[in-house]
């Protein structure tokens, strides 16, 4: 899998976890030079409080476009640090 944004490539695994439809990408597999801490916090009832990250790049911003999960629930253990992507503003494809 691959998510591509502003023809920069964020993240590449074939190591993905798929929860909800959403493709969880690996911490090793990020390219964190177009990722910016968000101070934007949501929580789902059984994964745990979602952080987020702006994606940044020349001026251009789509923030809160991807989000994880640094301490998620026992039951979404699996996508611990595993970020995801937004799909209505990053080209998540295999």
């Amino acid at each position: 899998m691959k998510a591509v944004w502003n023809d920069h490539v964020l993240a590449e695994s074939d190591d993905t976890v798929v929860v909800e439809g959403n493709h969880y990408f690996p911490p090793a597999s990020l390219n964190t030079d177009f990722l910016e801490t968000s101070d934007h916090r949501t929580t789902c009832p059984w994964k745990g409080k979602a952080h987020y990250y702006d994606l940044v790049e020349n001026g251009a911003r789509a923030e809160n476009a991807a989000w994880y999960y640094p301490d998620p629930s026992d039951e979404a253990s699996e996508i611990e640090d595993h970020v995801a992507f937004y799909t209505s503003q990053v080209d998540v494809t295999e």
